[in-house]
């Protein structure tokens, strides 16, 4: 066999197995990248690249090695899921380095780590000055983790006992032209209500619109395709028929909501007038 083509297929091969082991491993190995983590993920990688291109080594011994590496390091962290002493002994414990503002010499011996380093980590955290510091923790990944007095602290809301509404995050109801129905239901909105606000945008359909997000508050991101039809204002009747259909859907959906059945009822006639009427005036607001 060419040796160009063994090197493509025992690359092949390699790419193939790394893959496999990166999903098993989890992405523990760049989110929590412990000393440990770093050496395993190292020799994984020096092994895949030998076996692409070193036909001294056989390809099955390659594939067997890197299957060792791969599994082995899942094995002891399923293990030190069930042993706290055995996770202390593969990944370490974390090192107080500075209690109430002093700094702790001794454990920061037992790192390896002089005070100019302490001095960067923690400027890398936005603190300058040592004293304002109640706790700083070494972890086991190497970030330093830093809990400031209470007076350094920022005021939030909560500390000053001023009642805040709760947010979510943004979500996204239009992509690409395409009206994400989950994520609308889920917010509780109704497609013709969407549709208005989009008019309002200028847009003159829901495939004009490349994005369209809400926040928690209800205001709604509007990205169009065509930038020019954004910076144009839109008709005022289409925007008429647009807030209809709007107050048409939402009378449907409080009939479906309620457990009144007078309200039920009630909400249901109004949407069914409001839509007769609706049929006979949307020609006449385009």
């Amino acid at each position: 066999m060419p040796e160009l083509v063994l090197i493509v297929i025992r690359s092949i091969a390699a790419f193939l197995t790394l893959f496999l082991m990166t999903r098993i491993m989890g992405k523990k190995q760049i989110s929590q990248l412990t000393f440990f983590d770093y050496c395993v993920g190292i020799t994984i990688g020096s092994i895949a690249a030998t076996m692409s291109v070193d036909q001294n080594v056989k390809a099955l011994n390659g594939l067997v090695s890197l299957l060792i590496w791969g599994i082995f390091p899942v094995v002891l962290a399923y293990i030190g899921m069930k042993s706290f002493f055995f996770s202390n002994l593969t990944d370490g414990k974390a090192t107080i380095l500075i209690h109430q503002g002093k700094v702790l010499e001794k454990n920061m011996k037992k790192n390896l780590m002089n005070i100019n380093e302490l001095v960067l980590l923690l400027r890398e955290k936005g603190v300058f000055n040592i004293s304002d510091v109640e706790m700083a923790v070494l972890e086991t990944n190497g970030e330093l983790s830093v809990m400031l007095k209470t007076e350094q602290q920022p005021i939030n809301p909560k500390n000053l006992g001023i009642p805040v509404e709760q947010e979510h995050g943004p979500t996204i109801v239009i992509m690409d032209g395409k009206i994400l129905k989950k994520s609308l239901k889920d917010l509780g909105y109704s497609i013709e209500w969407l549709k208005g606000e989009v008019q309002k945008q200028g847009a003159k359909d829901i495939s004009d619109v490349f994005l369209a997000q809400i926040d928690s508050k209800g205001i709604m991101y509007v990205d169009l395709y065509d930038e020019n039809i954004k910076q144009s204002v839109a008709e005022e009747r289409p925007l008429i028929g647009a807030t209809l259909k709007k107050i048409q859907a939402d009378l449907e959906t409080y009939a479906l909501e309620t457990e009144d059945p007078k309200a039920k009822k009630m909400y249901s006639e109004q949407a069914k007038d409001l839509q007769k009427m609706l049929d006979k005036v949307l020609p006449y607001l385009k």
